[in-house]
């Protein structure tokens, strides 16, 4: 797979794509990740890459044409151009499933006050990682790159993302590690017992007590 990341800010990711999990999955060659600065595909001497608003307005709007030449020189027949917005489709899960299949995605991060609305005619998909607002669109690319790299085979154990929350629709179980007891909290006993369909269906109990409380705890 290939990421290509177009943003205002590229040093944002430095630290983001050098550590961890994706430097990794870098390092492995199961992922190639590309940031590229606006300001590279401005036809402006002076790299100017926003501009006021027709009709008045606080704030200044990205313009057209450097998203347009960018998209231009990496766009090819397996892209995915996902536009970050807070109008677009709600991040989740299942749709990091399906993005993680791409060969091929390339993500804008918004600033200002946002994207001419005309750029919205060359992307294929707009998503939102929630319903607040950021200072710009690096956050939302680093959180959705971060949740698809991680479902591309090889990068993280397979066993590991079969159980993960979410998967099935439920949050994960609760876990638990040596010692045993600490500060008088003791860990359930039935994963202690080394009875592995007693263990199960406690994780199962556990993993929709924890859904439901959720649900009712936030109103979802």
């Amino acid at each position: 797979m290939r990421i290509d990341i177009l943003t205002l800010f590229p040093s944002m990711f430095d630290g983001f794509l050098n550590e961890s999990i994706m430097k990794r999955a870098v390092d492995k060659g199961l992922v190639t990740i590309k940031v590229h600065n606006i300001r590279d595909y401005s036809p402006f001497k002076n790299k100017q890459v926003d501009d006021y608003s027709y009709g008045g307005g606080a704030g200044m709007v990205l313009m057209c044409e450097p998203i347009f030449n960018a998209l231009d020189e990496l766009r090819n027949e397996d892209s995915l151009v996902i536009m970050l917005t807070p109008g677009g489709r709600k991040f989740k899960q299942d749709l990091a499933f399906k993005l993680s299949k791409y060969k091929h995605i390339i993500l804008l991060c918004g600033h200002y006050e946002g994207f001419d609305e005309r750029i919205k005619t060359i992307v294929d998909m707009e998503i939102s990682i929630g319903d607040f607002i950021l200072t710009g669109g690096e956050v939302p690319a680093m959180a959705i790159t971060d949740a698809v790299v991680r479902l591309i085979d090889g990068v993280i154990n397979k066993e590991s993302l079969e159980n993960e929350s979410f998967n099935d629709g439920l949050l994960d179980y609760p876990v638990y590690t040596k010692p045993a007891e600490f500060r008088g909290l003791k860990v359930p006993e039935v994963l202690l017992s080394g009875h592995h369909a007693n263990i199960a269906k406690y994780r199962k109990e556990m993993q929709i007590k924890l859904t439901n409380t959720r649900k009712e705890k936030y109103h979802e």
